[in-house]
C-alpha cells in the first residue's frame, strides 16, 4: 500500500544513518490518510539537528485553510470510528502498537536526530509509546455505562460517548511519546485527534500517523498539522474541536485555556514544574545519588534537591564524581548518556541560568559550561557539561525558575517539617520524591507534598498504568491510567418510562 511505502521511506534509511547525514524532504503534515504538501511556503522555520547545529528540514506552518481541512478529515473519520465496538478499535490499536515495537530502533533513531537526546533514552520513550497504545487498546473494550432501576419498572442507563475531534499539542522533550500519550486514550474512547507537534521537533509525529493508517484506522483519524503559536490558536478556536490537550509551558498553557474557553472546550494541561527531591539522612545513599542523577541529568526534570545537612558532604562527593563521569557526545552512540540540548537559544538560556546562579552566590561544583566534542562533526552542536550547584538558597533564580537542562541545584535542610514547607513553597506541583528508609516518614511526606506524583525511593518512572499530571500551576487533567478515559469521553443519561406519564396539567 502507498501508506506502507511512506511509513517505510524515511525509516528505512535509519539503520545506516549517522549523526550529521540525514536530510528530510518529505512533507510533515498528514491528513486524509496521507502526507500533505504545504499550500504555500510561507513563514517557514528551520528545524535543526541539535547534535550538529545543521539544518534538518524546513517546518512550514499550517494556515487557516489547512487546519480546517485537517479537522474536516478528522471529523469524517470520527463518524466512522465512533460507530465501531471497543473491541474492534482495540484490534487496530494493538496492530499500531505492534508496528511501533517492530520499528522501535528506527523510530528512536529519527527521534534522536531531531531532538538530540541519547539513543538510550529515546528507545525508552518509544517503548513507553507502544505500551501506552497497548494499554488503552486493552481498556477500549471495557468502556461501559450503568443501568439504574427506577420506581414502577422504569429505568435509566448511561452511555459513555466520545467527545469528537480532540486536539493534541506536543512539546519538544518527548515528541513521539507525547503524541502517543495523547492519541491512545482519545482513540480508545472513539475520538479522532489532530496533533500539532512542537515546531522544533516536527519529524516523528507524522511517523505515528502513518503507523495508525497502516494499522487500519479510518483515513483522517489521526492528523498532524505543523506550526507554532498561530497554528495552535487556529486549532483551539476551531468550532469543530471538542477538546484540547496541551503539554508545554505555563504561559502558553494559560493562553490555550483562555482560547478554548471561548468555545467552552474541555482542556487538559500538562505544564512545567520544579520537582523537589527530599533526601533524608537515613536513606540508602547510593540509591539516592542514582535517583538524583536520573531525575536531573537523564530526564532533565527541573529539579531541586533537598539533602539533609548531616549527609550533604558524602552526597555531594558521590554526585559530583558521577556527574563528571557522564559521557556527553554523539547521541546516536550507545555509550553516550547525555546528548545535545534542543536549540542554540535554549543552550544559551541554560548556561545563563548557571552564570546567574554564580552571581547570586551559588557554587558550581562541576560542569555548567559549553562542551565542544572532539568529533569535528559535532562542533556546531548544542552540548553542555552537566552541572551541580551547591550553596543554593530557596530564593535563587536557579531554584525557583524552570531550567530544562542538566543542572542540579542542591540545598541543605534540617527537619522534615521545614523541608516540606520549603518544597511546597512554589506555584508548581508536577512531581516530587523522597528517599528514606523510614516507612512512616515516606508515606507522611508523600501525603504532604503538593504534587501530582510522589516517588518513594526511586526516580522519574512513569508507568502507563498510573495517572500522570500536575497540581497547582503544573496543570490539571491526567494522562495515562484508567482515569484518563474520563477526560476523553462524556456521559449521556437515558431515562426510560415504562408506564404512563404523570402530569400536573
Amino acid at each position: 500500500s502507498p501508506s506502507q511505502t511512506m511509513a517505510q521511506s524515511i525509516l528505512d534509511t535509519m539503520p545506516g544513518a549517522t549523526t550529521g547525514t540525514v536530510l528530510i524532504s518529505d512533507p510533515l503534515n498528514f491528513w486524509g490518510g496521507k502526507r500533505v504538501k504545504p499550500m504555500q511556503e510561507k513563514n517557514t522555520e528551520p528545524v535543526f539537528e541539535p547534535a550538529t547545529g545543521r539544518i534538518l528540514c524546513q517546518m512550514v506552518p499550517c494556515g487557516a485553510e489547512e487546519v480546517d481541512e485537517a479537522i474536516k478529515s478528522a471529523h469524517a473519520a470520527y463518524l466512522q470510528w465512533r460507530k465501531m465496538a471497543g473491541m474492534e478499535r482495540a484490534r487496530v490499536m494493538l496492530e499500531a502498537a505492534r508496528i511501533i515495537r517492530e520499528r522501535r530502533e528506527k523510530i528512536a533513531k529519527l527521534e534522536v536526530i531531531n531532538n538530540g537526546k541519547s539513543i538510550t533514552e529515546a528507545l525508552v520513550d518509544i517503548d513507553v509509546a507502544w505500551q501506552c497504545i497497548e494499554y488503552y487498546a486493552g481498556l477500549a473494550g471495557t468502556l461501559a455505562g450503568q443501568h439504574i432501576q427506577l420506581p414502577g419498572g422504569s429505568f435509566a442507563y448511561t452511555r459513555r460517548e466520545p467527545l469528537g475531534v480532540c486536539v493534541g499539542i506536543g512539546a519538544w522533550n518527548y515528541p513521539f511519546q507525547i503524541a502517543s500519550w495523547k492519541s491512545a486514550p482519545a482513540l480508545a474512547c472513539g475520538n479522532a485527534m489532530v496533533f500539532k507537534p512542537s515546531p522544533m521537533t516536527p519529524v516523528t509525529a507524522v511517523i505515528l500517523a502513518e503507523i495508525y493508517k497502516e494499522a487500519g484506522v479510518p483515513d483522517g483519524l489521526f492528523c498532524v498539522v505543523q506550526g507554532g503559536a498561530d497554528t495552535g490558536t487556529l486549532l483551539c478556536q476551531h468550532p469543530k474541536v471538542a477538546k484540547v490537550s496541551f503539554t508545554g509551558s505555563v504561559p502558553t498553557g494559560k493562553k490555550v485555556m483562555e482560547m478554548s474557553a471561548k468555545g467552552v472546550k474541555q482542556v487538559t494541561l500538562e505544564l512545567g514544574g520544579k520537582s523537589p527531591l527530599l533526601i533524608f539522612k537515613d536513606c540508602e545513599l547510593e540509591n539516592a545519588v542514582k535517583g538524583a542523577l536520573m531525575l536531573c541529568h537523564f530526564c532533565l526534570v527541573r529539579c531541586r534537591l533537598y539533602v539533609q545537612r548531616e549527609i550533604m558532604p558524602q552526597f555531594l562527593e558521590k554526585v559530583v564524581k558521577r556527574t563528571k563521569a557522564i559521557p556527553v557526545g554523539d547521541p546516536l552512540l550507545d555509550g553516550t548518556r547525555m546528548g545535545a540540548l534542543i536549540s542554540k537559544p535554549h543552550l544559551e538560556k541554560v548556561l545563563g541560568f548557571v552564570s546567574q546562579a554564580k552571581k547570586e552566590g551559588a557554587k558550581v561544583l562541576c560542569g555548567g559550561e559549553p562542551i565542544v566534542p572532539s568529533d569535528p562533526n559535532l562542533k556546531g552542536g548544542y552540548f553542555m557539561a552537566p552541572c551541580v550547584l551547591d550553596n543554593c538558597r530557596d530564593d535563587m533564580t536557579c531554584v525557583k525558575e524552570e531550567i530544562f537542562g542538566p543542572v542540579m541545584s542542591v540545598l541543605p535542610f534540617d527537619t522534615e517539617e521545614e523541608v516540606i514547607g520549603r518544597a511546597n513553597n512554589t506555584t508548581f506541583g508536577l512531581a516530587s520524591g523522597v528517599f528514606t528508609r523510614d516507612i512512616s516518614r515516606a508515606h507522611r511526606v508523600a501525603e504532604n507534598l503538593e504534587a501530582g506524583t510522589c516517588f518513594i525511593n526511586n526516580y522519574n518512572i512513569s508507568p502507563v498504568e498510573v495517572p500522570f499530571g500536575g497540581y497547582k500551576m503544573s496543570g490539571f487533567g491526567r494522562e495515562n491510567g484508567q482515569v484518563t478515559i474520563e477526560y476523553y469521553s462524556q456521559l449521556k443519561t437515558v431515562v426510560v418510562e415504562m408506564g404512563d406519564v404523570d402530569s400536573l396539567f
